[in-house]
């Protein structure tokens, strides 16, 4: 079955210096690789600050405006694309998730705040102190990466630990995961949704997996996403629905099948319920 494209950064680098890391400037990147202004996906952490420039970034479906400090940071998975004035200009780095997990043994990248939860907005707008601060450590990053420096990969490490840091204390949260006693359990309810949303879609499955009840489960999607685990579940489905709508060559019965629905209609109906389009009306959309 044909899906959009999954991107691993070895895609990115005319040569293998690392499995786990790239960089460089905004600008040079897009000349380099015109075809991530077509939807895609990556299998990694992708973090860019624009400089110069306007656009607009769509990430699953959420449109974004770019303006000079505009900040993206998109976990694995993400679906993306963009539409860029002539000028652009900045930065991107990618990296995988091991990368940073397995040198920061005490802490993980998913406990910065734009990635506690995939609901969480991928956008950061800076001012222009602040976007320079943040660009000269972009540009130190990348001074690293193309050097052949002693322990380089550390230097690009600490560099890369300090521009999160940075980040999260200008990140505004709309969502209040701020409830940090739930931030493990959330997390744990979406990398096992990940695993298992196409076959299982009750929400009582996953709270067995996690040894929590149902009710708790719910009691913790409420208070951080003020959504029910059900709702959670459909969300799931009917964006990676969305996303498949997007390969014309897949008929909607293909994808209600691939999904996990027997029943056509019912799929249909249930993609109607939560984004007022049937899958067809949709797919007629622009993105």
């Amino acid at each position: 079955m044909k899906l959009l494209p999954v991107y691993n950064i070895s895609q990115f680098k005319e040569q293998e210096t690392s499995k786990h890391l790239y960089c460089n400037r905004f600008k040079e990147h897009l000349q380099t690789h015109p075809f991530i202004e077509k939807p895609h996906r990556h299998d990694f952490h992708l973090l860019v600050i624009f400089t110069k420039g306007t656009g607009t970034h769509v990430v699953d479906f959420n449109t974004f405006h770019i303006v000079p400090g505009s900040v993206f940071a998109l976990q694995p998975g993400h679906m993306h694309h963009w539409e860029l004035s002539k000028d652009i200009d900045g930065y991107i780095l990618f990296h995988s998730k091991e990368f940073y997990n397995l040198h920061f043994q005490h802490k993980q990248i998913n406990d910065y705040p734009f990635y506690f939860s995939t609901y969480n907005t991928p956008e950061l707008v800076l001012d222009i102190e602040e976007a320079n601060n943040i660009s000269s450590l972009f540009e130190m990053v990348l001074a690293e990466y193309s050097s052949t420096a002693l322990l380089k990969e550390h230097a690009v490490l600490s560099l890369l630990d300090v521009i999160y840091i940075k980040l999260s204390r200008h990140y505004i949260n709309p969502t209040h995961l701020q409830i940090k006693r739930y931030h493990t359990v959330l997390r744990n309810f979406e990398v096992l949704l990940e695993q298992y949303y196409i076959h299982e879609k009750k929400p009582s499955f996953y709270a067995s997996k996690l040894n929590i009840t149902l009710k708790h489960l719910n009691r913790i999607c409420k208070e951080t996403l003020e959504k029910t685990a059900t709702t959670v579940i459909t969300d799931r489905i009917i964006l990676e629905a969305k996303r498949m709508l997007l390969t014309p060559e897949l008929s909607v019965n293909e994808i209600a099948n691939y999904l996990g629905f027997e029943d056509y209609s019912y799929f249909s109906r249930l993609f109607k319920q939560k984004t007022a389009l049937s899958p067809s009306e949709f797919r007629k959309l622009e993105y």
